[in-house]
């Protein structure tokens, strides 16, 4: 009885270890980032337009103002999941977009590029590209899935697919007063320039 006893546990333990090791490689798997030749991949600049309407509605607590029609096509240069933030239950993640040459991997390649606090932070040394095209083609969006379908579209997203978004810009004001707006350039920077995304649509593809 006792050897069988230590054949279950040994058996157990080499099955848990078996499924702890699956589950991680296929993190790793579902989290890969997604490579491409030199090229341009996203040549198009986002379409910013009027609203259809300007009036605001509620959104798990929150008043969403629209303020412009959005839409982009845009490489997915990094993604940063958020968890604890005044924002997250509104927007449990930010994309670091980008569009023209900084969707392009021989221009991407020489660019090191992080996110965090809800920021969007490059370096680059030589520089590939002039900074002003940097700024002005790339951006920090801070995403606000309008549906759970679109928020699990975007919580599997993972950095160098191609994400065409669709949706508004918007202000969001919270009942203590917080208040959050969206950018409405593509070339500002510092405090205030991203973009706070309302997103509708969602398409990713790794093409």
């Amino acid at each position: 009885m006792g050897d069988w006893k230590g054949w279950i546990r040994e058996h157990w333990s080499l099955g848990l270890l078996s499924a702890t090791a699956l589950l991680v490689a296929l993190g790793w798997w579902r989290g890969r980032t997604v490579t491409h030749p030199p090229g341009l991949l996203a040549p198009l600049d986002p379409v910013q337009t009027e609203p259809v309407s300007r009036v605001p509605w509620r959104f798990h607590g929150y008043r969403i103002t629209p303020l412009a029609g959005f839409e982009i096509r845009a490489r997915l240069l990094s993604r940063e999941r958020y968890w604890f933030d005044h924002a997250a239950d509104l927007s449990p993640v930010d994309f670091a977009l980008g569009w023209g040459r900084m969707s392009d991997s021989k221009v991407l390649d020489a660019i090191s590029i992080r996110q965090g606090g809800r920021w969007y932070y490059w370096s680059a040394s030589p520089m590939p590209i002039p900074a002003g095209e940097i700024i002005s083609h790339s951006a920090n969006m801070h995403m606000i899935p309008a549906t759970p379908a679109v928020a699990h579209r975007l919580l599997e997203a993972r950095a160098g697919q191609i994400v065409h978004l669709e949706g508004n810009l918007v202000r969001v004001d919270g009942k203590d007063g917080w208040t959050w707006e969206s950018s409405l350039s593509r070339t500002d920077t510092g405090d205030g320039s991203c973009e706070v995304v309302w997103v509708e649509h969602a398409d990713l593809t790794d093409r």
